[in-house]
């Protein structure tokens, strides 16, 4: 069987094939010129991919359990070192001086406790399965995918399982006997069917689903899309140099927030946007990993179901610069709210779309998390080993988007151009991916006497290092403690 990854075959193309030398500084270069900057990264020294892959945490999250841990592509670390670069571009020297970009792909693992299992995520929550004719990922991280499983099989036995989850994430917790005999009855339905009926079926139901490798394909066949594309434009705007940005977080999880947290960190003001129903369900998983990416942020919640809400909210997308939000396109729309009649509308509006699969149809109405866009992009494929394709490090879809979202928000805000631009996260991994599809060959994995694994380039040892993370800058604010502040400034001004 060919390990080959199932992409759409009708995804934008992108010609970027950076040289085999200097790719970071390659990678960085490309970034800035799509977003037409004009800012060029100073020169630095290259990370060698290898290294900055086993000192960033990930590494010890790929592989299996009982095995050493994996080499990923090298495009993977070249593209977080080319995005940092590149954000560093945009703000003042200095400004991220002391951040550990690495170490942004293993910070969640840090926080919940994630580890390497294989074709089991690092989270829990996803898996790798065997069908008929390949192998697909199943992802059911919320409880309600539980409940879509009978539909999903056309079989009702699936009803007894209903939703094992107490919380949005568990990663620490070990795996109970209701979850064991859950996955065990969606493995055994899954090597009964083929994998696009399984992926087009879950599609429409709204599972996040993937295929992972199919029979038949072969590498060659994969084709890297653009990491971002901008679908609607309005008319640009003159500002001050220095002004600082205005910048509305209405996203959740985690690269939306991580974006929105680059920006705050590189001076803009951010308010977080949260609707009171349904607020951010990161805030019940590990409250210092949402204080990570959300102190500093200031924070509103609406009643987004009422038309005083609604109203509210496209009051704050009037008075903003830049828009973060990580919803498929109809939610917004049924609130009244279109992206791209707001970008023609304000002049220098930097709208920023983070979804699964972008914009278009029908991927618009695709679900999908960091582990199994990944997949789809063709990350585990990538490190497969003799039994199957592997999870690549903890849902690293999701911090690499945020990282190459910053870069397109300060951009974009920098161009003074009112832009709607789509990234969605099975592009921007599928686009690192193509910067370096090959492991490293000059490294290999060692073991010392006392247990701990050493990458080994020609002479020189390196530990691979466990997640690890920063500390927050404070605590979040609580939900809707900043609305009085924030609207009141609001009504002054109209």
């Amino acid at each position: 069987m060919h390990l080959g990854q199932n992409i759409n075959m009708n995804r934008r193309v992108s010609s970027f094939e950076p040289p085999q030398r200097n790719r970071s500084r390659a990678y960085a270069l490309r970034l800035l010129d799509d977003m037409a900057s004009g800012q060029r990264p100073p020169e630095f020294v290259e990370s060698n991919p290898a290294v900055a892959w086993a000192t960033s945490g990930a590494m010890s999250l790929t592989g299996t359990a009982e095995g050493a841990p994996v080499l990923a592509p090298s495009g993977i670390p070249v593209a977080v070192e080319g995005a940092f670069r590149a954000l560093c571009a945009l703000v003042e020297p200095g400004r991220f001086s002391a951040l550990d970009a690495p170490g942004l792909l293993s910070e969640r693992a840090a926080h919940f406790g994630g580890r390497r299992r294989g074709r089991i995520s690092a989270g829990g929550n996803c898996r790798l399965l065997r069908s008929i004719d390949g192998w697909i990922a199943v992802n059911l991280a919320r409880p309600d995918d539980w409940g879509l499983l009978a539909a999903w099989f056309e079989d009702q036995t699936a009803q007894s399982f209903g939703s094992p989850f107490d919380a949005v994430d568990r990663m620490n917790e070990s795996v109970g006997e209701h979850d064991a005999d859950g996955w065990q009855f969606v493995g055994q339905r899954v090597a009964q069917r083929r994998c696009r009926e399984l992926m087009e079926r879950g599609r429409l139901l709204g599972l996040p689903v993937a295929i992972a490798a199919l029979e038949g394909h072969s590498e060659s066949e994969r084709r890297a899309p653009s990491w971002q594309q901008v679908v609607a434009t309005g008319r640009s705007i003159e500002r001050r140099a220095g002004t600082v940005p205005r910048v509305l977080d209405l996203s959740s999880l985690w690269a939306g927030p991580l974006c929105a947290h680059l920006l705050a960190s590189s001076g803009a003001e951010v308010i977080k946007v949260e609707s009171l129903e349904r607020p951010d369900s990161a805030r019940i998983g590990a409250p210092e990993f949402f204080d990570l990416l959300n102190a500093g942020k200031r924070s509103v919640g609406l009643e987004i179901g009422s038309e005083e809400g609604r109203a509210r909210l496209r009051q704050l997308i009037e008075r903003t610069d830049i828009v973060i939000e990580s919803s498929r396109p109809r939610a917004l729309a049924n609130l009244g709210i279109d992206a791209a009649d707001c970008v023609k509308a304000q002049p220098g509006l930097s709208w920023i779309s983070i979804t699964g699969y972008g914009r278009g149809e029908p991927e618009q109405n695709w679900v999908a998390f960091g582990d199994d866009a990944g997949v789809a992009a063709g990350l585990a494929a990538a490190i497969a080993d003799a039994q199957g394709p592997l999870f690549c490090g903890d849902a690293i879809a999701d911090p690499l988007t945020g990282l190459h979202a910053a870069v397109a928000a300060l951009g974009s805000f920098r161009s003074r151009r009112s832009q709607l631009i789509d990234l969605n996260l099975c592009d921007v991994a599928a686009f690192a991916l193509a910067a370096g599809p090959e492991c490293p060959r000059n490294a290999t994995i060692e073991v010392d006497s006392s247990g701990t694994y050493e990458l080994a380039v020609g002479a020189d040892r390196y530990p691979v290092s466990e997640p690890r993370t920063r500390s927050a800058s404070g605590p979040a604010e609580a939900l809707g403690a900043s609305n009085a502040s924030v609207f009141e400034r609001l009504d002054r001004r109209c």
